[in-house]
């Protein structure tokens, strides 16, 4: 298979290199920074290209693979070709390909953190697809399926609050391990004795729901120590806030 890459970043990045292990030939990477499309390029064996009239019109696959307020652009420019084009997208509908006038296209969203410094087994990743007939699904089914045994073929509403969920699952707590390395930080303490903890908690809802495993004093309703925590933040209100919403929602989560 033939697949033209649109993108240069993270996901992008991971896909190609997974679609390239398996037998896939990537035959472009496209970013509007040329310097950027080479060094993806060189990695998988592709040409680099900065500007879209240069495309090839006969790959079998485009991947989209770029911010989520581009990706419509994007679609108008591959109206022409003949392959199947898709953008990866958990939050951006399907309907921006169509409404492109292309004819054959889908949603390959793989549901996953990517960062290019960072090695990633796509066997553990669910791969989410629509599209807009019966043959392209079965097409992407059959792709999806040789990097992950995980392939869902979700609709593009509850792609939508899958994604959503995945920002308060991911990135929302991710931020959280960053303001807990300032409190850390600003007493001279290494952010390396939270790992474990961190690793805990991520370990006991692969098993377990997180309603179950739930922990801490507002859990408790420990309410001197949850009144000693926001004293200790009296410089940094923005934080303090933070503690007394999530508190204040852990506690009514739980009573």
């Amino acid at each position: 298979m033939d697949i033209v890459c649109v993108g240069s970043g993270n996901v992008a990045t991971h896909l190609t290199k997974a679609f390239r292990v398996k037998g896939a030939r990537i035959v472009q990477v496209y970013s509007p920074d040329i310097s950027n499309a080479n060094l993806l390029a060189k990695e998988i064996d592709a040409l680099a290209i900065s500007d879209l009239a240069e495309l090839s019109q006969v790959a079998d696959l485009y991947l989209i693979a770029v911010k989520d307020d581009a990706i419509a652009t994007i679609a108008h420019k591959l109206n022409v070709v003949k392959g199947i084009v898709v953008h990866t997208s958990g939050a951006t509908p399907m309907s921006v390909l169509a409404d492109a006038g292309i004819q054959n296209y889908g949603v390959f969203y793989p549901l996953q953190t990517f960062s290019k410094s960072r090695d990633l087994n796509f066997s553990n990743v669910p791969l989410c697809l629509e599209a807009g007939n019966a043959e392209v699904l079965n097409r992407l089914k059959s792709l999806a399926e040789t990097l992950s045994p995980l392939v869902y073929e979700i609709d593009g509403e509850k792609r939508r609050i899958l994604h959503l969920s995945a920002v308060f699952a991911s990135n929302f707590v991710n931020h959280l391990y960053h303001l807990g390395g300032e409190i850390l930080a600003e007493h001279q303490i290494a952010f390396e004795l939270l790992r474990p903890l961190i690793l805990e908690t991520a370990e006991k809802v692969q098993t377990r729901l997180p309603f179950d495993v739930q922990t801490g004093p507002a859990v408790r309703d420990d309410q001197e120590t949850m009144k000693s925590h926001v004293s200790l933040l009296e410089n940094r209100p923005d934080l303090q806030e933070i503690y007394k919403f999530l508190s204040k929602s852990i506690k009514k989560t739980h009573s």
